[in-house]
């Protein structure tokens, strides 16, 4: 079958040894996770996301070498592999169509994978119309990938790219 988006392949090669074979659960988050919106909210968008985790090498409080958390990169997939959302700094998800939200984090659980950023639940500003009209809450679940290597970095200002999956839930 021919690939859809040589991007797609990109990204999808940068994270080789990390499977979407992981991405069989269910569309939305189970309440066991701590993960679930504090009020009642219906999910009206599930994507899988593709992307990198962007980090720097500074100096910490203790004057030491360390990967710093900068900002991801990610492309967010609908069920048929249509790019639809891109994800940037802020955090902030941006449709296609230019709806725009950002997101502050209400609450962390950890991966059920090793070596993997954390699974979150964020409260979202709503767009006013677009795709993301009316979003209240973005779940990141199902997460591999994004963390730095355990070897602290040796150089300071180098920038690390660290592929990652997830899938996103947009919530309204």
């Amino acid at each position: 079958m021919p690939s859809r988006s040589p991007k797609r392949d990109m990204l999808l090669a940068l994270a080789a040894g990390l499977s979407f074979s992981a991405f069989t659960l269910p569309a939305y988050a189970d309440d066991a996770a701590g993960l679930a919106p504090p009020e009642p909210a219906t999910p009206v968008l599930s994507t899988t996301a593709t992307g990198v985790q962007i980090y720097a090498c500074e100096y910490d409080n203790e004057h030491r070498l360390a990967w710093t958390f900068q900002r991801p990169e990610a492309m967010l997939f609908d069920a048929g592999g249509t790019l639809v959302v891109r994800h940037g700094a802020g955090p902030s998800w941006e449709a296609l169509d230019g709806s725009r939200i950002t997101g502050k984090k209400l609450a962390e659980a950890p991966s059920a994978r090793p070596n993997s950023i954390p699974q979150l639940l964020l409260a979202a500003t709503p767009a006013a119309t677009g795709t993301l009209a009316g979003v209240r809450f973005v779940q990141r679940l199902d997460t591999a990938g994004g963390t730095p290597p355990a070897a602290t970095c040796a150089t300071e200002h180098a920038i690390g790219r660290f592929p990652y999956f997830a899938r996103y839930v947009f919530l309204k």
